[in-house]
């Protein structure tokens, strides 16, 4: 079974080969801005149509021909397709408008756009770029996309279709409940993901980075001094580290969940709107979005089954009897107990066996599975 991949790499440009890329990323961008104006104006642009006024731009621009067109072809092919899919998903934004001083520099490049000589990267228009060959490029790309990052760094990814290894056949299932206190907490103990807080260690020197940069602000007339940008950079730095260190981490418990589990059944959490209460800084911290993609992704990869169960009611439902609390869980309670049954556990763990047991039965909610398939007699015969 062939997947498509990308493989990054940092790249050195010298800063003639900087100009080149922001000068072609502001041509992308201006590109881009049109598409979403004429999108305001009550078209609907299509690709075709957007080719179409590529074309005819850039015979009346001399400024558009000094970029290459695979570059600016791709922006657009981009555009369109993210406006496609906001048409097809409900409830998605449309494709908004890239401005100058916040919008990060991103470039993609098809085969025609790009080589790669002596270990170098050769954009179109002859911009040749140093590559930290950090490992080796397996397959021949097909594309690259080439991103700047808020410290400044230049990254090249490149996507490659690679043959999937099989991985060793598993045995057994699991439960996943997300929360803050413990990212990620499992029906068997030693599958847990705890909160490390990367972030919350680097805190201090974060706060004094931010508060050198509020002393060196100037008014909102005029460029900033050296000296803010600096306390800038180094706040940047600190919190890139601490999110690096949580991905890693996110990354290596997923390959030990995934590699000895055939069944994830996995809490189909959405943390958006932790942002807005009192636990939206742990909350980031934790990354428990980038965890559960990683989790998906990693088993859909691996060939496991993966369960999406929703979230309503795991927490007040009983893992041994199924039993629904009349009561709603304050956040202060950890310790679930059932008043039916009498079991007692902790509240986390609860929800994770409720879950696992939803996805075991075929299910992806709580009040989809009937409580008599699981109040069994002494003889074993179900309980109707």
């Amino acid at each position: 079974m062939d997947e498509v991949v990308g493989y990054s790499y940092r790249l050195r440009p010298g800063r003639t080969a900087e100009s080149a890329l922001l000068a072609e990323w502001h041509q992308c961008r201006f590109l881009w801005n049109e598409a979403v104006h004429q999108q305001k104006s009550g078209n609907k642009p299509t690709f075709g149509t957007l080719s179409k006024f590529l074309t005819a731009a850039r015979s009346r621009s001399a400024w558009l021909r000094e970029g290459s067109q695979v570059a600016q072809q791709q922006a657009l092919r981009t555009y369109a397709l993210a406006l496609k899919q906001s048409f097809a998903v409900k409830g998605r934004g449309r494709p908004a408008f890239k401005p100058r001083k916040t919008s990060r520099p991103s470039l993609e490049y098809t085969r025609r756009g790009f080589s790669i000589r002596d270990g170098r990267l050769v954009l179109a228009k002859g911009v040749s770029i140093p590559v930290v060959w950090s490992r080796d490029l397996p397959y021949e790309p097909s594309s690259v996309r080439i991103t700047q990052d808020t410290l400044g760094h230049w990254y090249a990814t490149f996507v490659v279709r690679r043959t999937t290894e099989p991985v060793a056949a598993a045995q057994g299932a699991i439960g996943i409940d997300w929360g803050v206190c413990v990212t990620a907490t499992a029906t068997d103990p030693a599958f847990d993901l705890p909160f490390l807080g990367h972030r919350g260690r680097c805190a201090a020197e974060i706060s004094r980075a931010q508060r050198k940069m509020a002393r060196r602000r100037r008014s909102k007339h005029g460029p900033q001094s050296a000296g803010y940008h600096r306390a800038a950079r180094k706040a940047a730095k600190l919190q890139k580290k601490a999110a690096r260190q949580t991905r890693y981490d996110s990354r290596v418990w997923a390959k030990h969940v995934v590699d000895r589990h055939d069944l994830i059944a996995v809490e189909d959490f959405t943390p958006k709107f932790l942002a807005k209460s009192t636990m939206a800084r742990k909350a980031a911290d934790a990354a428990i979005g980038a965890a559960k993609r990683e989790l998906i992704g990693r088993g859909t990869r691996a060939g496991r089954k993966v369960v999406l169960v929703q979230p309503a009611y795991t927490t007040m439902t009983c893992s041994s009897c199924f039993a629904r609390a009349k009561q709603q869980l304050g956040l202060g309670e950890r310790t679930f107990r059932c008043e039916d049954c009498g079991h007692s556990d902790s509240r986390d763990r609860n929800a994770a066996r409720v879950i696992l047991a939803v996805a075991e039965r075929g299910h992806t909610r709580v009040d989809d599975v009937s409580q008599s398939d699981h109040l069994l007699r002494a003889d074993g015969a179900v309980a109707v």
